[in-house]
């Protein structure tokens, strides 16, 4: 699907090869239409039973078990993504569940859920990786918690970042900035800050962000407004907090949105203080276009930025103080910031979604 982070990797790895000419067998709960409707794509569907992964789960490894063996016996190759199904192939990751456990949120049965389902994720991936031939992981943080988590030999695990759109995800210019702020509504004389993420729970630190907004919001000299980006079962819990704080008008919430390019060529900085992100599309995202681009330093993708930037990086996603300092700093040295920034974002954009298939497959021919 095309719903960013892994969900888009995976469409980018199976388009690509779509479009070499191979034939894909897609083994999912569902894939995206563009996929369904191309001549060389097999959708191989598995129910997921009253909507839940968990009990899905199960399932999709037995299936994709079949599947995988069968694709090999005619001389296929296969790729597998984390603890979905333990084959002796290879294994492209997005998210390591034993380098990081949720805070359980809810009530009762939703948090006995959460600490059921990630045993059995952490299990699942355990099991998975160890049979793994070569295992791909989309950075070097990624690679580390693997091997912690997992045991496997760090000489079984291949670094291949994401890619990207270089074309939706670009600089614009100056005239295009402000033709867009104006068909969204932003006053061009006030900054907007944008967050970008799952609400479900507190592993993108929004609650952090909320905290330090509401510091910065307290000073008259504060003239930034924030933009959240995202949907989860908490976002209209936050919703409310923000109008009973005071700061309703401050903070926008706007769901999901499928013009996130669009709302990042407006945007003056994305904000991600994230508390694990295996590598973090968004902020990825958000580079390609130009934008300065606030992330925790344990994130995969902090692992790109040049020492010129580590300004925007933070060291504790619980620290409200210190988010509160690196906003100000944004605010004093964005001029000073751009021209690396500039840079970053040309280097990120050489590497696009088709490069990066081309070295998943070269990878997976190779040692898969």
């Amino acid at each position: 699907m095309d719903t960013g982070g892994m969900d888009r990797a995976n469409l980018a790895l199976a388009l690509w090869l779509a479009k070499q000419g191979y034939p894909v067998r897609l083994v999912a709960h569902r894939v995206a239409e563009v996929l369904l409707r191309h001549p060389k794509v097999r959708f191989v569907r598995v129910p997921k039973p009253a909507n839940a992964y968990l009990l899905g789960e199960p399932l999709l490894s037995a299936v994709g078990r079949a599947w995988a063996l069968r694709t090999r016996a005619e001389g296929g190759r296969v790729v597998a993504n984390g603890g979905n199904c333990p084959v002796a192939s290879a294994n492209w990751v997005h998210y390591v569940h034993g380098a990081y456990t949720s805070e359980p949120s809810g009530g009762v049965l939703r948090q006995l859920k959460g600490r059921v389902s990630h045993r059995y994720y952490v299990r699942s991936e355990r099991q998975a990786l160890r049979r793994a031939r070569v295992i791909i992981a989309n950075s070097e943080r990624t690679r580390d918690d693997v091997v912690a988590a997992t045991g496997v030999p760090a000489s079984r695990v291949r670094v291949i970042y994401l890619g990207g759109d270089a074309e939706r995800f670009r600089p614009v210019t100056a005239e295009a900035r402000r033709e867009v702020r104006a068909s969204l509504g932003w006053p061009e004389s006030r900054p907007v800050a944008l967050f970008v993420g799952a609400l479900g729970d507190r592993r993108k630190g929004f609650d952090t962000l909320f905290q330090a907004w509401l510091r910065l919001c307290a000073r008259a000299d504060w003239g930034v407004d924030l933009k959240v980006v995202g949907s989860g079962a908490q976002r209209d819990a936050w919703e409310r907090e923000a109008a009973d704080r005071g700061v309703g008008e401050r903070i926008q919430f706007l769901g999901f949105r499928d013009d996130v390019a669009r709302l990042l060529s407006a945007a003056d900085v994305l904000v991600s203080p994230t508390r694990y992100d295996a590598y973090g599309l968004n902020v990825h995202e958000a580079l390609c276009t130009g934008l300065p681009a606030l992330v925790s330093r344990s994130a995969g993708v902090a692992e790109r930025y040049p020492e010129a930037l580590s300004g925007l990086l933070l060291d504790a996603p619980d620290d409200v103080d210190a988010l509160v300092r690196r906003l100000e700093d944004w605010r004093q040295h964005a001029a000073a910031w751009a021209p690396h920034v500039a840079a970053l974002s040309e280097t990120l954009r050489a590497q696009t979604w088709d490069t990066m298939a081309e070295a998943i497959v070269d990878t997976v021919e190779r040692e898969g």
